[in-house]
């Protein structure tokens, strides 16, 4: 596994220093361009005229690289700053995210529950609730939404200032049981034809043969 290792302050430092580079080569351009299009024919003949044309021709395609070249360094600067930039803000959660862990660490080992911060919600499909904000402040975290037949969590109490998480939705419902079916009805509420024959009769109800 490779790691990479950045340097905010570093890359910002080279944004700056190749923003100048491309102020100066943005200089050196224009000076160079004007310096060839200024220039006249040394002489009338058609020789002198088709040289003088000859090298402005080569300054507008040189003016034309020198601008794509312009629009590339730009492109670059603004990518590098962006870089530097969301390494900076990474650095600064994480810091931030490893401060507040060792803040809220011992009241959740006494109490359960942050000290600052708002509270962790319930996995959904789980129903469970949702943890109590920190103690001087947060939001309560909202509660997990509840399985097949079950509640939804309890959302998490809220600090000294913040809110109450809300509660989780509940799950979709199941059916009902049967209930238990008697002597002369089946599991339907239907009642059971008698099938049996007796010594004077059938189960119809005709007299005995």
């Amino acid at each position: 596994m490779s790691y990479l290792i950045a340097a905010p302050e570093i890359m910002a430092t080279a944004t700056a220093q190749l923003a100048n580079i491309n102020s100066t080569l943005e200089e050196a351009h224009r000076f160079a361009v004007s310096s060839i299009l200024a220039m006249a024919p040394s002489a009338a003949d058609e020789v002198s005229v088709g040289i003088a044309q000859l090298f402005a021709g080569q300054a507008r395609d040189y003016q034309a690289a020198a601008v794509r070249a312009a629009a590339f360094h730009e492109q670059f600067l603004r990518t590098l700053a962006a870089g530097a930039n969301a390494y900076a803000s990474a650095e600064a959660s994480g810091v931030e995210q490893l401060v507040q862990g060792l803040i809220n660490a011992p009241t959740r080992f006494l109490l359960g529950r942050p000290l600052i911060g708002d509270g962790v919600s319930g996995a959904p499909g789980t129903g469970q609730a949702g943890e109590a904000g920190g103690i001087l402040w947060g939001n309560g975290g909202n509660g997990g939404s509840g399985g097949p037949g079950q509640a939804g969590g309890r959302g998490g109490d809220a600090g000294l200032f913040g809110h109450g998480g809300a509660g989780g939705a509940g799950g979709a419902g199941l059916p009902g049981a049967a209930g238990v079916f008697g002597l002369q009805g089946d599991v339907d509420g239907a009642g059971v034809r008698a099938d049996r024959h007796s010594e004077w009769g059938d189960a119809d109800g005709d007299g005995g043969r």
